[in-house]
């Protein structure tokens, strides 16, 4: 049985969200998905697995039905297929964000860098002006990256704003184009550089997994694998499974 793994996130208010934690969990358990999801005030983060009609349905219950009322409906979305369940169990958990940066301005309902489509971001990397930024943890890039990017050597991506205080200058960085697995952790830290006074910020729509998704191998500036945070170890292009874990981890550990 082939499983499909869907990838989502939105920064939404959500000031019920401890309420909507056991219906939300109900619903998932009821379809047998297994993964993670992450609900916060500030939105929702996932990674859950299941039978394809399965996935289809939360996505659906998500974006229109009753739980959440409409609130989520411009869900970043990403799907992908596992030969074997890639999660063990279920959970739906509770956080004061849903990918931790600690910095109250940096808020992606209020301002966000400029999106850029996988399409367009080769071009924009290619530029010799643009600093181009890894957002991830140390051990992500060390598996894989685009040509050029500047890895800022963080453990946790709470760290990265330590690492724009030290490095980072408004004057002197005067377009920055960033990105990371699904797109969440840019939307942080790109509200966090505008809140800063950098003035052209710009990061990279669905992330590195839209990115492999969508631009073929042999136009691509992605060298290596991306590191999942699930069984399937990492992807690459085609978002190709290319190893299995040997122990669980939490499908939505971007932080």
């Amino acid at each position: 049985m082939i499983h499909k793994v869907a990838a989502f996130y939105q920064f939404a208010a959500l000031p019920d969200y401890r309420e909507l934690r056991e219906p939300l969990r109900a619903f998932c358990a009821g379809l047998a998905l297994k993964g993670s999801v992450l609900l916060a005030q500030e939105g929702i983060n996932g990674t859950v697995a299941g039978a394809p009609e399965a996935i289809d349905a939360l996505v659906h219950e998500l974006a229109h039905g009753a739980l959440f009322g409409g609130r989520l409906d411009n869900l970043e979305l990403k799907f992908s297929n596992a030969e074997a369940m890639p999660f063990g169990r279920l959970k739906v958990r509770l956080k004061k964000e849903i990918v931790t940066l600690g910095d109250a301005a940096a808020d992606p309902t209020r301002q966000v860098g400029t999106y850029v489509d996988a399409d367009a971001w080769n071009a924009l990397i290619a530029a010799p002006d643009t600093l181009v930024l890894d957002t991830r943890n140390a051990f992500e890039v060390a598996m894989g990256t685009f040509e050029g990017a500047v890895d800022p050597g963080i453990k946790s991506f709470g760290q990265f704003k330590d690492f724009a205080a030290e490095q980072l200058d408004p004057a002197k960085h005067r377009r920055i184009a960033m990105f990371c697995t699904g797109g969440i952790r840019c939307e942080k830290a790109s509200a966090h550089l505008l809140a800063r006074g950098f003035a052209e910020v710009y990061h990279l729509k669905g992330g590195i997994l839209k990115y492999l998704e969508e631009v073929p191998e042999a136009q691509s500036r992605w060298r290596g694998e991306c590191f999942v945070f699930d069984e399937r170890v990492a992807l690459g292009h085609g978002l190709q499974e290319l190893g299995l874990r040997e122990r669980d981890k939490d499908a939505t550990r971007d932080e």
